[in-house]
């Protein structure tokens, strides 16, 4: 299994003004995950995007990540 909380932790990182405060988690069973996203409050703006661009992206590449091993992942952001 590919490490998707590494990968969406580094994606994240490089968006947000406040690195030091990311926290994700990765929870799951068999090949169904779920990685959630904290960050500060006035970095949540700058994962989602406008119009949900930059969340959509970050999902997109986490799905193209998980084909190989055939994973269902599904990324979410905390409030």
């Amino acid at each position: 299994m590919p490490d998707y909380r590494e990968l969406v932790s580094h994606i994240v990182r490089q968006l947000v003004s406040r690195p030091d405060d990311v926290r994700v988690e990765i929870e799951g069973q068999g090949r169904h995950y779920m990685v959630r996203i904290w960050t500060a409050p006035e970095d949540l703006g700058r994962v989602i995007g406008r119009q949900g661009r930059n969340v959509e992206a970050i999902r997109m590449v986490v799905r193209s990540a998980s084909l190989r091993s055939r994973d269902r992942v599904q990324v979410e952001v905390v409030d």
